[in-house]
This record gives structure tokens, C-alpha cells and sequence, in this order.
């Protein structure tokens, strides 16, 4: 090669390695990796009862108020009928802090196809109670849904409904606030100059899923030693400074707050004339063995089947694998109780 050129070829082989370390290089394209699975985050509502977690599966018929809050509002569905129809009233789960109504989508086709209306109420939760003064905090949704049972018996001609024949379901919280319902005395104040109050909060029955049967948290670690759930329902907080947890401090608490627990708790109320009830739980009861999920024990079941059977209330208890169980799913129960011709 010519001397003078091959002084030409190196001195533009240097320039271009001078180039090249000034430029960044192209990155290289990744190799595609597989994405990891990653957990759904969790609903959550902002406090907006429009908010759903999932489509419902019919529109609604109707949605109105109960009560100034914004989340006082109920839903209804008329069944088709020229009779004035029975009716599944549904309040939703979510530890009276979350959740929403489109929970009932399992029951709401099948009760409209039976000819069963349906009516499923928003309440305030813990923190909107606890805003308003409310105290016990839990009283606010329980008693947002005793004014809107009323308001729904109140509606009977309107929306062609037989009020004497109405079953509760709901789930977790919602199924809490169900049997409370069930066995509380009748709210109703015959004397008031409001209508809406003179109607009765009593109802044929109840069908709930994985109820929390108790608020008595010596109850709740007896049954289950690593229960967790149930002080913020009476607005007690845990001490992270001192190792405090919430249900320790709710232990702590219960002599205390002993009245409100007699009030609020389900397995307190149960009283000889009160409706049947089924509950229904999808893992079986280990009673006195920690749980995996022991909020939603079916300890809890048990405890209150137990309690039941010896008052002499009609208490059904459906796990996997429970013995004499006559209506498997929560709509067989209430089916049977709203439509007893069709059994």
C-alpha cells in the first residue's frame, strides 16, 4: 500500500474510535421478559357511592336517598309480577370500610328470574360515622341500614312489594350488620310523626356469607386465637409505640365498652323469636386453632349455631363437608324462606 495512504486509513481509523467514545452506543434492545404476575390492587372507594368495583349485572331500577349523607343511597330491581313481590334487601361487606354494592351480582339475576326483588344499600363507613360524631362509630352503618329497610317497607305499594316478606344477605361486615338486624328488637317508633320511623326493621330471615357472628373480642380469641378484627368498629386504635396492637387494645377494652358490645354484636341479641338464619362459610370451622383468614372464620359459625340451637332459634350452618345441610347456597335459603310454595 502507498506509504501516504496508509498514513490517510490510520488517521481515519483514529478519528472514528474518538468518535465512537464520544457517542453513546445504540442500546440493545432487550430481550422480552415475561411479566411478572402481579397481584390486582385492591379496590378501594373514595367514598363515592357511584364508585363500583365491578359492572353490575342489571341496571337498577331505581336509586334514592335514605339520608343526607352521600353515601346514604339504596338501589332497587323490581321483579316482574302482577302480585306485590318478596324482597332480598343486601348491604354489602368491605369491614364497614370499603366495598360496594356490586357484590350482589351473584344473587341479583337469580333472585329477579324467581320473581324476588332486590334492594342493596350504601351506608356511611367507620370513618364517615366517626366524622359525624357517631359513637360507637359502628352504629352508623347499622343504623343506616335499619332506616333504609324501613324506607324500602315504606316504598311496598309504590314498588309492589309484600314488606312482610323481606330476607338479608351480605357478606363479611355486611352479613355482621344482616344478623344484627335479624335479631335486634324492632326499631320501628310507632309514636313518630315520621312514617318512615313507624315502619318495622324485623325480617323473615337471613342468609349471609362468612359473618363475624361476634364483636366480643374475649369471644373472638377464645374461638379463634389470632383474631384481629373489630376495634375499629368501636373507634379503638392499637399504640405502635408501645407495641400495642388494635385488638389487643380492644381486648383491653372490654370491660369498658361491655354496653356497646351487648348492643352491637350479633350473638348478644338472640332471642327466642327470632327469624332463621343461614350462614355460609367456604373453609370448615378449627375451633381454638389459629385460622388463616380469622376474620372470616367459621368459628364464627359455629359458635352462633351453637348459641342458636340452644335458644331455640332455626339457625342453618353450610361449610365444605357440613352435616345436614338442606339448602347448599345462600339463594336455596332465600328461595325457601321468600318463595316456600316453589321448595
Amino acid at each position: 500500500m502507498n506509504p501516504m495512504l496508509t498514513s490517510v486509513v490510520a488517521l481515519s481509523l483514529g478519528c472514528a474510535s474518538l468518535l465512537a467514545a464520544d457517542t453513546p452506543a445504540a442500546p440493545k434492545a432487550a430481550a422480552p421478559k415475561a411479566e411478572a404476575k402481579k397481584a390486582p390492587a385492591r379496590f378501594v372507594n373514595d367514598g363515592n357511592p357511584e364508585r363500583l368495583k365491578s359492572p353490575l349485572a342489571v341496571k337498577p331500577d331505581e336509586n334514592i336517598p335514605y339520608g343526607p349523607h352521600r353515601m346514604q343511597v339504596m338501589y332497587f330491581w323490581r321483579a316482574k309480577s302482577d302480585r306485590p313481590t318478596p324482597v332480598l334487601f343486601y348491604i354489602h361487606g368491605g369491614g364497614w370500610a370499603n366495598g360496594d354494592r356490586s357484590s350482589v351480582n351473584g344473587l341479583l339475576k337469580p333472585c329477579l328470574e324467581a320473581g324476588i326483588s332486590v334492594v342493596s344499600v350504601e351506608y356511611r363507613y367507620i370513618k364517615d360515622a366517626t366524622a359525624d360524631g357517631v359513637i360507637p362509630p359502628v352504629k352508623g352503618p347499622m343504623l343506616d341500614c335499619a332506616r333504609a329497610l324501613q324506607l324500602v317497607r315504606s316504598k311496598a305499594k309504590e314498588w309492589n312489594l309484600d314488606k312482610t316478606r323481606i330476607v338479608a344477605s351480605g357478606g363479611s361486615a355486611g352479613a355482621c350488620t344482616s344478623l344484627w338486624l335479624a335479631f335486634h328488637d324492632d326499631l320501628a317508633d310507632p309514636k313518630s310523626a315520621d312514617p318512615i320511623a313507624r315502619e318495622s326493621t324485623r325480617l323473615l330471615g337471613a342468609a349471609v356469607s362468612s359473618p363475624q357472628t361476634s364483636l366480643d373480642p374475649k369471644q373472638m380469641r377464645e374461638w379463634t386465637p389470632n383474631s384481629g378484627y373489630g376495634a375499629h368498629a368501636f373507634g379503638i386504635a392499637g399504640d405502635a409505640a408501645k407495641k400495642i396492637s388494635s385488638f389487643q387494645a380492644f381486648y383491653d377494652a372490654r370491660e369498658r365498652i361491655l354496653p356497646w358490645i351487648k348492643e352491637y354484636s350479633p350473638y348478644e341479641l338472640v332471642t327466642k323469636d327470632d327469624p332463621a338464619v343461614g350462614l355460609y362459610f367456604p373453609t370448615v370451622p378449627n375451633i381454638g386453632k389459629e385460622e388463616k383468614d380469622a376474620t372470616h372464620s367459621a368459628n364464627f359459625g359455629v359458635k352462633l349455631k351453637e348459641h342458636c340451637d340452644a335458644i331455640g332459634v332455626p339457625c342453618e350452618l353450610v361449610y365444605p363437608g357440613a352435616p345436614d345441610v338442606k339448602h347448599p347456597k345462600e339463594f336455596d335459603f332465600i328461595k325457601a324462606k321468600l318463595l316456600p310454595a316453589s321448595k
